[in-house]
Parts: structure tokens; C-alpha cells; sequence
């Protein structure tokens, strides 16, 4: 009775707005359950028939060749490739088949900090009108939240280091020098001798994407890995259209052979004039 009575005094002279606000539910208490639903993968009151947030088994690491990066978009001045960009860059770490993520955890600047220069240089935006810190926002929000449930990325910082270590250990391109298959503006490859260099390190459910450029080529641009949950090459994703970001892709024709066309900084969607 004496706390109900202070409690009482307190509230003597507030203006009934005052009030009102303090009889709205805890937001932090909301957002903690949330939380802690999202964390060990309920389901929810909510969300009737919706798969647990942590159902998820496999990941795809999608990189891609900014070489070829401005043919997958539509307007030639929305593309650009920063002068330090020489290599293949991260699309993204993509956790698939999965079902509606916890949109409670958004990031911050501070919050990947300490990778700004990796990210830069492995992770940037290659479109002008994106900012990188807004390109790794929006993967964070649509796709590292999903795979924040795994103790290893759970959290902006530990999902991006995760991307990182991976681009790392699976370097395309070095297995592409080592083998001779170089970009160029004349010497067009075939699948099967890409395939045939890439497979023992990425597995054999790796997928090679090509666009159609304005002259009617297939250039290679992106390579999408399936990566198991413990982070080893290979697993049987089936591919998750909701779970991917769209570009103008599609798996390279096995009977056409395909441009791995150079990096032109300076005229970035037409590398071969």
C-alpha cells in the first residue's frame, strides 16, 4: 500500500499526457522479446506458419567481377569502379531458404568501424548513386540479421568479418591467374575449362552467371558459392529467389563461351571500347 501511495504522489499535478505515456508498453521490453524470439529461432504469437528465423542450412557468398558488374545494370551512368578496385568483390553472404527475419537490429556506422578499410576494398558499392556504407546497411537488414542467429554472425561487426574470411579463402582470381585464364577483350572461355579450375576449391554446386552485353556477348560477371552452415565450400541450397538480391543474371550457357572482359575504371561498361 505505501508504494502504490508514493507512486500516487508522483503522478499528482502530471498533465494527462503525461500520463498516457507512462501507461504505454516498455518499447525496450518489446524489442528485447523480439529479440529473443529472433535469437532462438521462435516463431512467434504473430507469425502463424512461418518458418523458425533460424531454419535456415546453407549460405551463399555471391562475388562478383566488376569488370562485367555495369552490364548487369541497366544505365550506364549508374555504374562506377573505384580506382582501387582491381579484384573480385563481394555481392553478398546470403543465408537461404529462410523465412521472415527479425527486422529488429538495425546498424550503424560505428558498428563496422574497424573493417572500413576491408570492406572498401573487398565490399564497395559499385553504383554511383550508393553510398558502400548504405550498399553493407542493406545487406546487414535484408540478409546478416537472417544469419545473426548463428553464434558465429551475431552481430553487424562478426557477420561482415565471416564475409570477409571467406572472400579470403576462396580467391578467385589467383586460381584463375595460376590456371592462365586472364580478362580480356579477345579470348572468349568456355564453362567447362572455368568449371573445371573452380571446382576443386568452390564444390561442384558452385554456379558461374554471365549478362547479355549490348553486343549480344555472354560476359562473365558473378560466381555464386554455396557455403555450409559451418562455413565449409558446399551445400545443397536449391537457390531462394526471396533470399538474393536481383541483378540481370543467368547461369552461363554451357555451348557458348563467354568474355571475362578487363576493368576499365574510366569507361567501366565498355572495358573493350
Amino acid at each position: 500500500m505505501e508504494m502504490w501511495s508514493s507512486a500516487l504522489f508522483l503522478l499528482v499535478g502530471l498533465s494527462p499526457a503525461v500520463v498516457f505515456l507512462l501507461q504505454l508498453p516498455d518499447y525496450t521490453a518489446t524489442q528485447e522479446g523480439l529479440w529473443q524470439d529472433y535469437k532462438h529461432g521462435h516463431q512467434g504469437p504473430d507469425s502463424p506458419g512461418k518458418r523458425p528465423f533460424c531454419s535456415w542450412k546453407c549460405l551463399l557468398l555471391s562475388l562478383q567481377w566488376p569488370g562485367a558488374f555495369c552490364q548487369s545494370v541497366d544505365k550506364e551512368t549508374l555504374c562506377k569502379i573505384p580506382l582501387s578496385i582491381n579484384n573480385w568483390t563481394i555481392h553478398g553472404l546470403w543465408p537461404q531458404k529462410v523465412g521472415r527475419c527479425c527486422s529488429c537490429w538495425p546498424m550503424f556506422e560505428s558498428d563496422v568501424q574497424e573493417l572500413d578499410p576491408e570492406l572498401n576494398e573487398h565490399w564497395p558499392s559499385l553504383l554511383k548513386s550508393q553510398p558502400s556504407f548504405h550498399f553493407w546497411k542493406q545487406e546487414w537488414e535484408k540478409h546478416g540479421v537472417c544469419a545473426a542467429c548463428v553464434e558465429g554472425m551475431n552481430s553487424p561487426l562478426r557477420y561482415f568479418q565471416i564475409s570477409l574470411k571467406l572472400r579470403g579463402q576462396l580467391d578467385i582470381q589467383r586460381l584463375l591467374e595460376d590456371a592462365g585464364i586472364n580478362p580480356s577483350c579477345e579470348r572468349p572461355y568456355k564453362l567447362g575449362e572455368v568449371q573445371s579450375v573452380l571446382t576443386p576449391h568452390l564444390g561442384d554446386k558452385h554456379e558461374v552467371q554471365c549478362v547479355t552485353d549490348d553486343q549480344g556477348r555472354e560476359v562473365w560477371f558473378q560466381v555464386k558459392i554455396p557455403i555450409s552452415r559451418n562455413l565449409t565450400v558446399g551445400c545443397d541450397h536449391h537457390g531462394d529467389p526471396e533470399a538474393q538480391d536481383s541483378l540481370q543474371g543467368h547461369p552461363c550457357p554451357p555451348q557458348v563461351p563467354f568474355y571475362y572482359l578487363p576493368i576499365d575504371h574510366e569507361a567501366p561498361r565498355r572495358p573493350c571500347g
